[in-house]
């Protein structure tokens, strides 16, 4: 396997800057999930890495060697697209093996290669195939199968799993996982789908407008957000959000806000002490606050969303749509006004102005 070092890279679009200035280290046998909105540029680095896009200027190292401006074959990557991209005239074997053959690998390596993949991708009954004769999910390990028979040193999948129907793309995620474990191999995902980046990667790249906007492993990223728009974006559903400001009371900072304040003994406000009138925005994710007295907070119902084992309750809280987890046999109806509480966890502060962290609660 290989490490992955992209320094000050820069890729432009039909003229318009996708990415700027972006630096990215990826670890030997790192499982990284690049993840964003659409048009964040997530894809447009990935397919840099592949040497599918020219870049506008920096560099890309993959094992300490210099592959800016290698062709792809060069680079030893295996890459799985969000479309199969499979051949519709061969069977799932003649798929596998296409591309060693087309590199005239000899007839016993190239056989051994497919046998391995296959029985690690639980394809070995389907080898006779036609893609038309597989499932979507079998069509997509197929897909990835292709990649792992070239024995890369770097695997690259961009959005394998959204063609997928729910549970298809539940069931290939544990496959990925498993797969990671067994090869270790150094791969790196793209997904706008923070479910699969919080249960797949060693680390999570959150981009924005083709920014990283926070690098670190899923707890750091979902407990410690760098700023309100990786709070935002991870979490489902997500983070909810109060401005308010700092006011001190003998001694104490404390979060005030329109029908809401209670102090903020515990939180990390790093080296910056606060300061009395700081415009903050608090930050709550649903799962730490309950319907109970005593109330910090409440709200009006405006909306109940079943979820099976549960219910996310939407209340007008403050001005502002916020909501909350209840159980699956709680009664609650629009209009009503109930009491929320924080029932544990860390809760967040962002500065008002640029949404950077401000504080985090113990």
């Amino acid at each position: 396997m290989a490490a992955v070092s992209v320094r000050n890279l820069r890729v432009a679009l039909g003229g318009q800057p996708v990415i700027e200035a972006l630096d990215l280290e990826v670890a030997d046998g790192e499982f990284l999930v690049l993840l964003g909105p659409s048009g964040c540029g997530k894809s447009t680095l990935l397919n840099a890495m592949a040497g599918l896009l020219e870049v506008s200027g920096g560099s890309i190292e993959i094992d300490g060697v210099d592959q800016t401006w290698a062709s792809p074959r060069d680079r030893n990557i295996g890459m799985v697209f969000q479309s199969y991209a499979l051949y519709p005239n061969m069977s799932v074997a003649n798929n596998l093996s296409f591309g060693l053959r087309a590199r005239g690998m000899p007839r016993a390596q190239v056989e051994e290669r497919v046998q391995r993949a296959a029985a690690l991708l639980q394809l070995e009954p389907l080898l006779a195939r036609k893609p038309a004769q597989l499932s979507g999910g079998q069509r997509q390990r197929v897909a990835i199968g292709r990649a792992l028979v070239r024995d890369a040193r770097v695997f690259l999948l961009d959005e394998p799993l959204s063609n997928l129907d729910a549970n298809l793309r539940a069931s290939l995620r544990r496959e990925l996982k498993l797969l990671h474990q067994r090869l270790g191999a150094t791969m790196i995902y793209v997904t706008h789908d923070q479910v699969e980046a919080l249960t797949l990667a060693s680390r999570i790249a959150v981009l924005h407008k083709g920014r990283i906007q926070q690098l670190g492993t899923p707890a750091e990223v979902y407990a410690r957000p760098a700023n309100r728009f990786v709070a935002g974006f991870m979490g489902s559903p997500p983070m909810n959000f109060l401005e308010g400001t700092l006011t001190m009371n003998g001694g104490v900072p404390h979060f005030t806000a329109p029908g809401c304040e209670f102090e903020l003994r515990d939180c990390d406000f790093g080296a910056a002490a606060p300061m009395a009138g700081e415009a903050v925005v608090l930050g709550v994710r649903p799962e730490q606050l309950r319907i109970a007295a005593p109330a910090a907070w409440s709200g009006v119902v405006t909306l109940v969303e079943p979820m099976g084992n549960h219910q996310v309750v939407w209340l007008e809280c403050g001005g502002a749509s916020w909501s909350v987890l209840a159980g699956s046999d709680a009664r609650h109806q629009r209009g009503e006004r109930l009491p929320l509480a924080l029932a544990t966890g860390s809760i967040c502060l962002f500065r008002a102005d640029d949404g950077t962290l401000r504080g985090v609660t113990a």
